[in-house]
């Protein structure tokens, strides 16, 4: 998924965005308020990572900001301040979650979880679909009990497409959710990571079906099942 994060702290920055790239996760960085307020103000996330005591604006002015144009983005606030005080703020103007530092990096990746899978409107951590397990904690999809082994950019796509069953996917809704600023992506690295990723379900009970001009849709054989 694409995530922005928004960090002063360069050293945390820098760790927080090798944590999410390593999952797979297109990553924007901004350090301070103003730069995330203009990058939000043109440019969609799955979910933000938002420090509050940041540089230029803080972190409570530019989550205000974005729920009063009705953005929904699932946010993450991350905060060295201690205070009961701050939590309730952060969560009254509407923050989704909060995690106070020092933080565990295994909780920080459980919280991230959760936020995608509410941005998907899936509550579940895992989807069936026949033979076929889908498991969002575990970061696996599993073939008649056999990993597929799918490298962190493939997993992440099939994320994508899994979470919209039966709904048609644009090329331009992938490269959003698949791709940071920074990141390589050449006008035929969607067809690309599709035909890996087909190449690896083989067998499995659905399909990635191109719908020519728009982008793709996944058809299963059998209704999901979350858990």
């Amino acid at each position: 998924m694409r995530i922005l994060l928004v960090e002063d702290a360069a050293e945390l920055a820098g760790a927080i965005e090798t944590r999410l790239r390593r999952d797979g996760h297109a990553v924007d960085w901004q350090r301070d308020g103003e730069g995330a307020s203009a990058v939000l103000s043109y440019q969609r996330y799955d979910a933000i990572v938002l420090d509050i005591g940041l540089p230029k604006r803080d972190g409570f002015s530019v989550l205000t900001e974005l729920r009063s144009r009705g953005d929904k983005t699932p946010v993450l606030m991350l905060t060295a301040r201690s205070e009961i005080e701050d939590r309730v703020q952060a969560l009254d103007i509407g923050a989704d979650d909060y995690l106070p530092k020092p933080f565990d990096f295994r909780e920080f990746d459980a919280r991230v979880r959760a936020l995608l899978r509410r941005r998907q409107d899936v509550a579940a951590g895992i989807t069936r679909i026949g033979a076929l397990v889908f498991d969002r904690a575990s970061k696996r999809a599993l073939l008649d009990g056999r990993n597929l082994e799918l490298p962190n950019r493939e997993y992440r796509l099939f994320e994508i497409l899994i979470g919209r069953i039966g709904k048609v996917t644009s090329k331009e809704t992938i490269a959003e959710h698949l791709f940071g600023f920074n990141d390589e992506a050449g006008p035929n690295a969607i067809e690309l990571y599709i035909a890996r990723l087909r190449k690896r379900l083989e067998g499995a009970p659905l399909s990635i079906v191109t719908v020519r001009g728009v982008g793709y849709i996944v058809e299963a054989a059998a209704d999901p099942v979350n858990e």
